[in-house]
């Protein structure tokens, strides 16, 4: 047992059916626009990539993972999905790990919103994975209840399996972009490292206040997605939910 769950690697056409319908109710999306199909999960699993799902002691699937190898010895997690709030995805990412130490492999990558608070704070504070490209709008138009009327913005997250240094304090920083009653508000900052916020709820502000939802969009990108492109590295997440970006060494 991993986190309380058994974690596994799937082979058998019904327990890729299961892992479409977990994906299907996590994400609810559009006929044509599931987040994995079933046969690629099918020629994934035969050669040799990774397909796992996690079940719960009663043999419920709470939570799955695909992923494929990628060049530079490195698997590319593509999709993971999980039951919110029992560590399960932890569960998933430690096994991720196991299994790429197994095999040879040295990083594991996959993408996520960076407004996502929480998602940031996961793959940047617990797991020691940093974003190391902005990818503006990577996917295009994505139909499912979570992404719907959103541009799809990513952050790559690089997670070292082979690194054990361990982050350090993060640097005195001035906030560049802050989060002022909801909205997105850009300031001045004459330090080498800053600072850019993240709104405390990207998926409620979609539903409640697309207009501001939209802002921070703009504005995340407009500010951390310039910094990257020039050159400036992501180097922590704070408790309130801001980026650290410092100058390359």
């Amino acid at each position: 047992m991993n986190g309380g769950v058994k974690i596994r690697e799937l082979r058998e056409i019904d327990e890729f059916k299961e892992v479409y319908r977990l994906f299907d109710d996590i994400w609810h999306p559009a006929p044509h626009n599931p987040p994995v199909t079933m046969e690629l999960m099918i020629g994934f699993a035969h050669t040799g990539n990774y397909v796992a799902g996690a079940y719960d002691e009663g043999g419920t699937l709470v939570g799955a993972s695909v992923g494929f190898r990628a060049a530079g010895r490195t698997l590319h997690s593509h999709v993971t999905g999980a039951v919110i709030g029992r560590g399960i995805g932890r569960a998933l990412k430690s096994h991720q790990r196991e299994w790429c130490l197994e095999q040879g492999l040295e990083r594991i990558t996959w993408t996520f919103d960076p407004l996502v608070r929480r998602n940031a704070r996961f793959n940047l504070v617990k797991l020691g994975a940093m974003p190391e490209e902005y990818l503006e709008d990577f996917y295009g138009k994505m139909a499912d209840a979570i992404n719907e009327g959103d541009a799809s913005d990513r952050l790559l997250a690089v997670w070292r399996l082979t690194d054990t240094a361990k982050p350090g304090e993060p640097p005195a920083a001035e906030a560049l972009l802050s989060d002022e009653g909801g909205w997105p508000v850009a300031k001045e900052a004459r330090g080498g490292t800053v600072l850019v916020g993240t709104p405390a709820d990207v998926e409620r502000l979609r539903r409640e206040d697309p207009a501001a939802a939209a802002a921070w969009r703009l504005a995340v990108r407009g500010t951390l997605g310039r910094l990257m492109k020039a050159g400036r590295r992501v180097v922590g997440f704070t408790e309130r939910g801001e980026y650290v970006v410092a100058h390359v060494n």
